[in-house]
């Protein structure tokens, strides 16, 4: 292991780590981190011979209320909005608020043992490359995969949902057309840079916090009678929380509704894709990660208790959103179009951020040398646009499987994308933990480390349990039995290809090595 210059390893203690983490061939990561804010993360191809290298530059183009803001963009959604009121029904009102709790916690651990990682290898689609650098290079391919396809599928629905939500304005006009209008609108705002994306997606998650924090604010006034409800002679309190038994359907539907949940939650390690193109990820960072379980807990379980306290668990989102059944509950005119209007804000959200992470999981397997490197290619912008366009395929892919082939093709597609967020997430915990070892056992401290999880090593280990628990234990769940198996079938599958593409460059080189020998022997 060559040892990096006194000033690099002051700035940088990621690069004085056993795994050095390489984006491109001539500089380290260690390298680039000095490198001012405005600078490329890398600026020649792989393996810096060739003198036509590709321009792989992307900017650090992201602020710390950009990041923050993406991180509840990317769970905050139509499950939310839409979905809750099925939820509630499942597992009762205590219920759903213990598994969102849970799902909660969860989350955080796995932020935590993200927030190590990222804040000491800051590179853009990290998640795939701290597996190929902590598990091996196939796991490495295995999670970029598995990542690339959550938001490919999400991708497909959102473009789909945006069309459906505007036949409330516009019930004569073609879905198609409104798909056709949020996909340009959200391949123009990724395409311009990185700014108009964080910028965008600031805004977008911004219309989303506001429309829950009013929920909560005007529903808590209205528990406490100081706004009347309709239905209600008195404040309405929490009496309906239990007025049909802690668990009126029994726990196992609890445990049912914390699968579901987890993958809600899936988003949240967006921080981790957005490190790399990230201003001061240092601070940025570890400020996004510790403000995500107090507004996931304020959020979601906010919402939930408010719907709950105001309806019966039981008509809760049957045929309409619970949100426009309490603001109707409440007088509020227009609630169905303001919700409306919030849902598809949240819509756009999410294939905006949906479009980021795939693009940049292409990039980086592009970068990577995973896939052909003409993918890592940036213009001048600082946007790679072929991974963009590639990503943009996938998602329309998606899109037209949910048209033609609902029931077989999207069917199976769906169901890898739920679970395809756990494996990232048991991933992430993994690595976190072989880092930290090799970290210490290379002879440095963790007070050289600019952020540490806390609580190591119970924290990443509790975390690796729990998302490992959350992944096998879907067995037990009838309903989402096929999405096990088609998990496990897609890993294997993926493994699979990666050996194959490694025999063929295998046999490429070997090949390419016999024709120079003969070529040499010719020439004597």
């Amino acid at each position: 292991m060559s040892q990096p210059d006194t000033d690099t390893a002051a700035q940088s203690p990621s690069s004085q780590q056993e795994p050095q983490i390489q984006t491109d061939g001539r500089r380290s990561h260690s390298e680039q981190m000095n490198q001012p804010a405005q600078t490329s993360q890398s600026e020649s191809s792989h393996d810096g011979k060739d003198e036509h290298a590709l321009h792989t530059n992307l900017k650090r183009g992201m602020e710390s209320r950009h990041l923050q803001m993406i991180s509840l963009g990317g769970v905050i959604g139509t499950g939310l909005f839409l979905s809750s009121g099925y939820t509630i029904q499942q597992a009762g009102p205590i219920g759903t608020i213990l598994a969102y709790g849970i799902g909660a916690l969860i989350v955080y651990l796995v932020m935590l043992t993200l927030g190590e990682l990222s804040v000491a290898m800051p590179v853009t689609g990290s998640f795939h490359v701290y597996a190929e650098k902590f598990i091996g290079p196939g796991t490495g391919f295995v999670i970029a995969i598995q990542y690339w396809l959550t938001w490919t599928v999400a991708l497909g629905s959102e473009f789909t949902a945006a069309g459906l939500l505007m036949q409330r304005w516009f019930p004569n006009s073609p879905t198609w057309a409104w798909s056709a209008a949020c996909i340009t609108l959200i391949f123009t705002l990724n395409a311009l840079s990185v700014r108009f994306f964080a910028e965008a997606e600031f805004w977008f998650a911004s219309i989303k916090v506001f429309a829950i924090c009013a929920f909560i604010v005007i529903g808590s006034l209205a528990i406490f009678g100081v706004i009347p409800v309709a239905g209600y002679q008195h404040a309405p309190m929490f009496g309906n929380l239990i007025k049909d038994g802690v668990f009126p359907n029994g726990f196992m539907p609890v445990f049912a509704t914390i699968l579901t949940v987890n993958f809600a939650f899936s988003g949240t390690e967006l921080i981790g894709v957005t490190a790399g193109e990230t201003r001061d990820p240092q601070t940025a960072v570890p400020k996004a990660i510790h403000t995500t379980l107090w507004r996931l807990a304020l959020f979601f379980i906010g919402s939930i208790t408010v719907m709950c306290a105001l309806i019966p668990w039981r008509k809760a989102g049957v045929g309409e959103s619970p949100f426009v059944l309490v603001f109707n509950s409440i007088g509020i005119p227009y609630a169905g179009d303001i919700m409306n209007f919030v849902v598809l804000t949240a819509v756009l959200s999410a294939s905006n951020s949906g479009l980021y992470a795939s693009t940049r999981m292409v990039w980086s397997m592009g970068n990577e040398g995973m896939i052909p490197r003409w993918f890592a290619k940036t213009n001048r912008r600082g946007v790679p646009m072929l991974a963009l366009c590639a990503a943009m395929a996938g998602g329309l892919l998606a899109l037209l499987s949910s048209v033609i082939a609902a029931s077989t093709v999207y069917l199976v597609l769906v169901a890898l994308s739920g679970l395809s967020a756990v494996v990232v997430w048991i991933a992430i915990a993994y690595c976190q933990i072989v880092f930290r070892r090799r970290w210490l056992e290379s002879g440095h401290s963790t007070s050289e480390l600019k952020y540490r999880t806390p609580g190591y090593p119970y924290v990443s280990w509790a975390a690796f349990i729990l998302c490992t628990a959350s992944f096998v234990l879907v067995i037990f769940d009838v309903e989402q039995r096929f999405a096990l198996v088609a998990e496990l079938v897609f890993i294997v599958a993926c493994y699979g290809a990666y050996f194959l593409q490694q025999w063929v460059r295998k046999r490429k080189k070997a090949t390419e090595a016999d024709d120079l020998d003969t070529l040499w022997v010719a020439r004597d």
